[in-house]
């Protein structure tokens, strides 16, 4: 048997849900999840989670505002996406999308598309700041434990003085797997 579920927030203690309370009583819902956190993250406000948790095949979920449910576009794409696998309804009474319209799916299927562009273009940009960052000598990644010429020693005491492995990763402070490398890399 499906289920109407209500789900309001707001962001700090000081303020009142009774108005969002009193909506989603009125629009049918059973069972409703509050909460007096901020929404930057939906993984950490726990009753958003414990709703979406809830939700079964055939509920629909009802919100007053997007923003109540997800503070950026990319997380209620995230959001709508789970929804759907999940076959739930959403209506949101403040802007009247309900996805059990065609209308309804077709303005959450938009800000879904916003929601993607949105990240390729942050992906676009990471990637331009990277090549700019390179092209200008900025090196990536994690500091290199020896200098060149600590591997050609590294290969001397080995070859010349009979060092062990063991022996070597000591006296350089660093890990066996470390001086394998450097041996390899002198090589």
């Amino acid at each position: 048997m499906s289920e109407v579920v209500g789900y309001a927030r707001v962001s700090t203690a000081g303020q009142s849900l009774d108005v969002q309370l009193d909506k989603l009583s009125r629009a049918g819902c059973k069972r409703i999840f509050s909460e007096k956190r901020s929404g930057r993250q939906a993984d950490g406000r726990q009753e958003l989670q414990a709703c979406l948790e809830f939700l079964r095949e055939g509920d629909t979920l009802v919100i007053t505002r997007l923003d109540r449910m997800a503070r950026s576009v990319l997380d209620l794409a995230k959001i709508g996406e789970l929804l759907s696998r999940k076959k739930v309804e959403l209506k949101v009474i403040d802007q009247a999308i309900d996805t059990r319209t065609s209308e309804g799916r077709l303005m959450f299927g938009l800000l879904g598309a916003f929601a993607q562009f949105e990240n390729d273009i942050r992906a676009e940009r990471q990637n331009d700041g990277i090549v700019k960052a390179k092209e200008r000598g900025v090196a990536f990644g994690r500091k290199k434990a020896l200098t060149d010429e600590q591997c050609g020693r590294i290969r001397v005491l080995r070859e010349q003085e009979g060092f062990s492995v063991a022996q070597l990763a000591k006296r350089f402070g660093v890990g066996p797997a470390t001086i394998y490398r450097a041996l390899q890399a002198s090589a």
